[in-house]
């Protein structure tokens, strides 16, 4: 069925239009109608499948109409989300399916200054997106009340745990009206997530789209065995292939980040990084000009790969194998996102073997081993403009870029 032919108020339908949604997805499917009713939700479905849609639909057109009643200020709903970036991308689709609207939807973050966060807060707002830190700080600082709160969302819940935010949401639940309605969307599930869920929820409706395989059918992931130091010949490789595709790599740390950029600076290919030591304003000009194409390789650590929804990502590249095998499917879910195709390629050198297996038992499948001739390896690294150098000699270079401070003497 058509977004055309729901019972949604046509300011909402004009938002979705203008957005290019013309049919719901499985999730929104299921979740829409039931979130309308004013029933409570725990959901779980694949990255990549519409969740925050999912909703934002409902929860801006209840509003909406309750707001052209004239009902009492105040926030109506809190989201809680576990980044920063996914926070900021949330508000985003809310003002952008809310445009037609008089419904106010503002972000609320740490890492940078609260003082304009204050100042939008006391104009007045609806829908309230957050981090489980900086929101808790903001009502014991009493500059957000909650008592007229009547929906709570908690998204992306698996990885709010998995950083420790429980403490947070238990706190900040003290603060919220016990009659409210609560939904719960997360990727994965868990006993611990499980236990979570029913203790904020009220005989919920469960929806649970996640099926054998948790990768999305819509990605081709496969598997190449490369020695550490020959990574960067590859990933050098597939850009060039594919100079006009968006391209994500993952790497395991902060300090991998930059020296991979750096290599791949000293080819002639332009990237920039992603970690969560960069100031906060540098990492939203960095995925906002990766969204504008003004660059094709974005090298981030897994701060990224949970809900960021960047458009058309054509390719994603395990340069590093993850320590833990469920974000494998969080990372590769940056590409056939929606109705899109991508392609997903893991560098597997011999040390890393491990965490190949361990990927494998998570998912239940093999992963597809995409098999190079030794003539066609060494064909790679003769294709690079660096061929010569060996990640020590990176290594090395950026050490010298960075050198470390000498101790002061007593």
């Amino acid at each position: 069925m058509k977004f055309e032919k729901y019972f949604l108020s046509n300011d909402i339908k004009d938002g979705l239009a203008k957005m290019g949604f013309k049919r719901p997805t499985d999730i929104q499917f299921k979740s829409i109608p039931h979130v309308l009713k004013g029933e409570d939700l725990l959901a779980i479905a694949q990255t990549g499948t519409g969740k925050t849609a999912a909703f934002a639909i409902p929860i801006l057109d209840m509003l909406h109409r309750r707001k052209m009643k004239r009902r009492k200020d105040g926030i109506k709903c809190i989201i809680m989300v576990p980044t920063r970036e996914l926070c900021i991308q949330i508000a985003e689709v809310f003002n952008t399916i809310g445009r037609s609207t008089k419904v106010v939807t503002h972000a609320v973050i740490g890492g940078v200054d609260q003082d304009p966060q204050i100042a939008k807060l006391e104009k007045g707002i609806d829908i309230l997106v957050a981090t489980p830190g900086r929101l808790f700080d903001l009502v014991s600082q009493g500059h957000i009340k909650l008592h007229r709160v009547e929906m709570l969302v908690l998204d992306e819940a698996d990885l709010m745990l998995d950083l420790g935010f429980i403490k947070d949401i238990r706190d900040l639940i003290r603060f919220l009206p016990k009659k409210r309605q609560t939904l719960f969307f997360s990727a994965t599930i868990n006993q611990k997530i499980k236990k979570l869920a029913y203790s904020l929820v009220n005989n919920p409706i469960r929806i649970q789209l996640s099926p054998k395989n948790p990768v999305s059918k819509n990605v081709e992931h496969l598997y190449v065995r490369i020695d550490m130091d020959d990574k960067r010949f590859f990933l050098e490789r597939i850009v060039k292939e594919n100079p006009q595709e968006k391209i994500i790599a993952f790497v395991r740390t902060k300090v991998r980040a930059e020296r991979v950029t750096k290599a791949m600076a000293r080819v002639g290919i332009e990237a920039r990084f992603l970690h969560g030591d960069k100031d906060q304003s540098d990492r939203m000009k960095t995925l906002n000009a990766f969204r504008k194409d003004e660059f094709s390789l974005l090298i981030a650590t897994d701060v990224s790969a949970r809900g960021i929804d960047i458009p058309n990502v054509t390719y994603v590249v395990n340069y590093d194998l993850p320590e833990d095998p469920e974000y494998y499917v969080h990372r590769i879910g940056r590409t056939g996102r929606g109705k899109n195709r991508g392609t997903a390629y893991s560098f597997c050198s011999p040390h890393e073997e491990e965490q190949l297996q361990a990927i494998e038992e998570y998912l239940g499948d093999p992963i597809a081993e995409l098999h190079i001739e030794q003539d066609d390896y060494q064909e790679v690294k003769d294709f690079s403009k660096e061929k010569t150098l060996t990640m020590e000699d990176i290594e090395s270079m950026v050490s010298q870029d960075h050198p470390k401070k000498k101790k002061k003497k007593k």
